[in-house]
């Protein structure tokens, strides 16, 4: 069985980058009949947020993404806090020291700025000299005993041959070892794993059989298989996801704009939507990958072996969570970054709550979930049922993009209409009186030869076009006038149909 791993850091606030990883890990796993699980890679005391986990755990259940085994559930591969797993990372660069793979350094910071200050007089594109590599074991022995601190260093001129690194989305790849530090550092000063040796230990221990991960781990992917293969332990399959970038090219950061998961919960967008827009972002390419030499391993999904099945979406394809993980092929993702366009989410979310809005149910339930917030706008509203939410959604309609804009463009809807003010005003400026009369004058009759039983089957559209052919008025002029007597403002998407809900 297939079995994923999201494995944030609790640094913050999910992102927007993050909520796609774990939405990917999903569409994966379930598509080929395996499960996720939640990791917490909390390992980097320095950068430690208090309460990130609870709220990176919030937002993949207000996403609607449940994993099977993490934080909060348990499971077979507990514990899931790397925190937690500090002596397993120790037994393994054990293991990695004894067999030569790697050794101690003890030089100190300042030290390695002096070396690393001279390679790069000298030319050299290494980051270190292997000086302690020399030492003998009396001398680490001495060390130690003497209290010297030390970190353990992969030792990268004792490698195993291994098979050249593939990738499930890039296919094969270089092996770039020039990028890598020289001689990486696996376990620091405080006995701390770094990144590279606890995702190796743990991906291994816990039955990983496909790392999902951002594309910006794809410099240290030959380093993690050369860990491997010192360990003399299979690897996983990895698919390394091209990142997000933000609306203007540059990358996304947590200190620049709404990139936080929370800026969209509080922002009223549905999270169907969000999900929606967040798979659609960089998938959709059409390109082939070769297959890996292990073609017959059951659990990795091959689409015709490397060729697409089938067409992939376009960027603003409504789609359901079970509709995704039909759908979802990591071949069809790009090989480059893909911009987050704001537009393509209002889009899919308007469209989103009308597929919602056009059954029963489900204007009900948008009602429901609007009415607290529309009752603490209007406190002194008498219009605030749910009946009357639900009312005002289908008069607004083409302008609701999210569930706030019940409020934001609805306030004519709940209270009284201030006619004074200094824009209702400014709608009349170049409205004759005379016009204004006129079209008073026929809506009001026509509004009232309306019975109480025909007022919620009447079309009022039709009503509207009628009286208005019938007085020698301008079109515009007549939905200007009608559009203040109802609104008391500038309404961009104003309809006739607003009529509903006034007593003539």
């Amino acid at each position: 069985m297939a079995l994923l791993r999201f494995a944030p850091s609790p640094t913050g606030q999910l992102h927007l980058g993050g909520l796609r990883m774990a939405l990917y890990n999903h569409l994966y796993a379930k598509k080929v009949g395996g499960k996720w699980m939640l990791r917490v890679e909390d390992t980097d005391a320095t950068r430690f947020v208090p309460d990130s986990v609870d709220g990176i755990r919030k937002a993949l259940e207000w996403a609607g993404l449940e994993y099977d085994y993490g934080p909060g559930k348990g499971g077979p591969h507990a514990p899931y806090f790397q925190s937690e797993r500090l002596d397993l990372y120790r037994s393994y660069g054990k293991k990695l020291l004894d067999s030569g793979h790697a050794y101690r350094c003890f030089c100190s910071v300042d030290k390695m700025a002096e070396i690393r200050e001279r390679l790069a007089r000298s030319g050299s594109n290494k980051t270190y000299d292997k000086t302690c590599l020399h030492l003998t074991e009396e001398e680490v022995a001495r060390k130690i005993r003497a209290g010297e601190k030390s970190v353990v260093r992969l030792n990268d001129s004792n490698l195993p041959v291994r098979p050249p690194p593939f990738d499930l989305v890039f296919g094969r790849i270089k092996d770039a070892h020039a990028s890598l530090s020289t001689d990486p550092i696996l376990l620091k000063t405080d006995l701390f794993p770094t990144y590279h040796l606890a995702s190796v230990v743990d991906d291994h221990e816990m039955g990983i059989t496909h790392v999902l991960r951002g594309e910006e781990w794809l410099l240290s992917y030959p380093l993690h298989l050369d860990l491997y293969a010192c360990l003399n332990l299979k690897p996983p399959h990895f698919a390394h996801i091209p990142i997000l970038l933000n609306p203007d090219g540059t990358k996304m950061s947590k200190r620049k704009g709404d990139v936080q998961v929370i800026d969209y919960i509080r922002g009223g967008w549905e999270p169907q939507a969000v999900l929606n827009w967040l798979a659609l972002a960089g998938w959709g390419a059409k390109h082939e990958v070769p297959p890996p030499s292990d073609i017959s391993d059951p659990t990795v999904y091959h689409s015709r072996h490397g060729k697409l099945s089938q067409h992939a979406p376009d960027s603003t394809t409504l789609m359901t969570l079970p509709e995704m993980i039909k759908e979802f092929e990591l071949e069809a993702l790009t090989h480059r970054s893909s911009s987050l366009d704001p537009n393509k989410l209002e889009y899919l979310n308007k469209h989103y709550l009308m597929r919602v809005w056009s059954t029963p149910d489900g204007l009900q339930s948008l009602a429901e979930r609007a009415h607290s917030e529309v009752k603490a706008a209007f406190p002194t509203s008498s219009h605030t049922s749910i009946e009357d939410i639900k009312n005002v959604i289908l008069a607004l309609q083409g302008r609701i993009t999210n569930l706030h804009d019940i409020v934001r463009h609805g306030s004519f809807l709940f209270e009284e209409i201030n006619l004074d003010s200094e824009q209702s005003r400014e709608l009349l400026k170049r409205i004759k009186p005379a016009h204004r009369a006129q079209t008073l004058k026929a809506v009001i009759q026509a509004a009232n030869s309306i019975s109480e039983e025909d007022w919620d089957n009447i079309d009022f559209l039709a009503l509207i076009q009628k009286e208005r052919e019938g007085i020698d008025v301008p079109y515009k002029t007549f939905m200007t006038v009608l559009r203040h007597a109802l609104c008391g403002q500038k309404v961009e998407e104003f309809s006739p149909l607003m009529l509903m809900f006034f007593n003539f």
